[in-house]
């Protein structure tokens, strides 16, 4: 929630896009006071699970694309070991292991154009 309130002093968001991790009435409260839409995951606990409006659907579903772009960075281009000192060369690798990332996105897509990679 702290996050939020610097968040909100920084940019304009419309919504707050989070797991079901994060599902609570208070932080859906605490979103709508700040005059966000909470695309929040919904977790059943036990219960029978929510969905979202189509419409919110579609919004959400952006959160996954980045989820999957950031632990394939991790996973498959070095992002999750890294052994080099100083902001500078953590930087490089990282950027390193993103152009390697887009590479392969492309490669991805020039294989198979009719499909989303």
């Amino acid at each position: 929630m702290p996050l939020s309130h610097i968040t909100k002093q920084r940019v304009t968001n419309l919504y707050d896009v989070m797991d079901a991790a994060y599902c609570s009435k208070e932080l859906h409260d605490h979103c709508r006071e700040l005059g966000h839409v909470p695309l929040i995951d919904h977790n059943p606990r036990g219960g029978e699970k929510e969905h979202f409006e189509p419409a919110d659907e579609v919004r959400y579903r952006e959160r996954t694309v980045a989820e999957r772009t950031n632990a394939r960075l991790k996973d498959e281009f070095g992002g999750r070991h890294i052994m080099v000192k100083g902001h500078a060369k953590v930087m490089s690798h990282l950027m390193f292991g993103l152009l390697a990332l887009g590479a392969d996105q492309l490669m991805r897509l020039r294989r198979c154009p009719d499909k989303t990679a």
